[in-house]
């Protein structure tokens, strides 16, 4: 197969994790019948523990160097047996779909951080190459022990045997594990079991870029939040990953799409995203694609001159069975964003549900959501938003020149700034960040 051709096919490699009894076994099925139906060629890789479990291993039992060295041959084993499946979805003339039962990170869950960081340098890996580069897309089914415990059973599994208690630890476990990756989708008990499974296939085909139309439409959106200073202390935040991340906006033809890399890690470790987010019928949506550092480097020479680099350091957390994503933003920057923090979560929740779910210790300000003032794009702008062109109301080819509505936007912007400033006079300046801070052990 010629290599044009090869560049057209997509490959998408999916985790599916999460605590026992969360229908991880039937989303697979549902998964592969959804994607072989659209011309999908789909891979399912086994769970590597429940082969070896299967085998007569009792993880209990087991001294805690033996369990150690189990984990770390788990990790060993499921990387070849991911690369195999890897190695035919490339092989393949389809689209293709590569469905991981469990991945990399799960195994984190059954050690201590000490262990796991000499396990990995042992194998000479790192968290970002075996985490946020080797998979597109994780998605937590949450255990039926929480918020549904009526249908929990370990009738007719070989190798489950955890009572309610342990269900929930496990799964608490399995989804902090995964703090960090960029694209964590958490499906919670918050409806009836056949729409969790549909919410799954949705949140796939989504990220995916699919459009399945009002097949399985959940009312899913993503939800963002301005938050004022001062920043808690890192013992206030549940378990969380500090990330540094560069966005650069590249230059573009149309006023009806953007183009932007992002270039995300920790440790001098990084991932790297092309995306394109543009209008097509009246509907915006986004493409993302991963790159190469050289293909990064390369678009780099297309960076538009009319905006500053987006420098901030990124905090990921679960709290309330969400995923969030806290985003400072820090200097070098356009002094409209010295001290601004942002929120995001993606939810199915009403807005009057979804206030008792954000994080308490977080002085939230207000819901901005699609406001002009928060878009990155307008707080990227070198110039100053009044006459500005660049300006951007909407994805769309008509001029937009409304000077009310961007003085308008200006001032929501500076009144978070001012709720903000409040808290300098206090004696608690804005966070000064250099590096991202390894993972904080709290309870949730």
């Amino acid at each position: 197969m010629c290599k044009a051709e090869q560049k057209k096919r997509k490959i998408w490699k999916l985790v599916l994790t999460g605590g026992p009894c969360g229908g991880k076994t039937t989303g697979q099925a549902r998964l592969s019948t959804f994607f072989e139906n659209l011309g999908w060629k789909v891979y399912r890789v086994p769970e590597t523990a429940t082969v070896l479990l299967g085998g007569g291993v009792n993880f209990g039992d087991l001294p805690a160097y033996a369990a150690i060295e189990f984990q770390e041959n788990l990790l060993r084993t499921m990387i070849q047996i991911e690369n195999t499946f890897f190695s035919l979805a490339e092989a393949s003339d389809r689209n293709c779909l590569v469905i991981c039962d469990r991945g990399t990170m799960d195994a984190s869950a059954f050690v201590s951080k000490e262990q796991w960081d000499e396990i990995l340098a042992r194998n000479g890996c790192d968290e970002v190459s075996i985490r946020d580069n080797r998979y597109h897309q994780v998605v937590h089914m949450v255990t039926s022990a929480k918020g549904a415990h009526e249908f929990y059973s370990i009738v007719d599994h070989a190798t489950r045997k955890e009572g309610l208690e342990e269900a929930r630890d496990r799964d608490t476990g399995a989804a902090e594990a995964w703090i960090g990756h960029p694209y964590v989708d958490v499906m919670d008990n918050s409806t009836d079991f056949e729409t969790k499974i549909n919410r799954l296939i949705s949140a796939v085909a989504t990220k995916m870029g699919i459009d399945i139309g009002d097949r399985l439409k959940v009312n899913s959106r993503k939800v963002k939040f301005a938050v004022n200073l001062p920043l808690p202390q890192d013992s206030a935040f549940p378990n969380f990953r500090d990330f540094e991340v560069v966005h650069h906006y590249l230059q573009t033809t149309s006023r009806n799409m953007q183009s932007r890399l992002r270039k995300r890690g920790r440790m001098g470790k990084w991932s790297f995203i092309h995306t394109i987010r543009k209008q097509v019928s009246g509907q915006v949506i986004e493409v993302k694609t991963p790159l190469t550092h050289r293909d990064y480097t390369h678009l780099l020479d297309q960076q538009d001159p009319l905006h500053f680099t987006v420098n901030k350091i990124r905090r990921c957390f679960l709290y309330n069975n969400q995923y969030f994503q806290l985003d400072i933003y820090k200097d070098p920057c356009h002094p409209r964003c010295k001290g601004l923090m942002l929120l995001e979560t993606y939810t199915t929740l009403e807005p009057a549900q979804l206030i008792n779910t954000l994080p308490s210790f977080l002085n939230i300000d207000q819901e901005v959501t699609g406001d002009p003032a928060f878009s990155m794009f307008n707080l990227s702008l070198r110039d100053d938003w009044t006459n500005n062109k660049k300006f951007c109301h909407r994805l769309s080819d008509d001029e937009d020149d409304d000077n009310e509505a961007i003085q308008e936007a200006h001032e929501r912007l500076e009144a978070v700034h001012r709720k903000s400033s409040v808290a300098d006079l206090l004696g608690n300046p804005p966070p000064v960040y250099c590096t991202p801070t390894n993972i904080q052990h709290t309870s949730i």
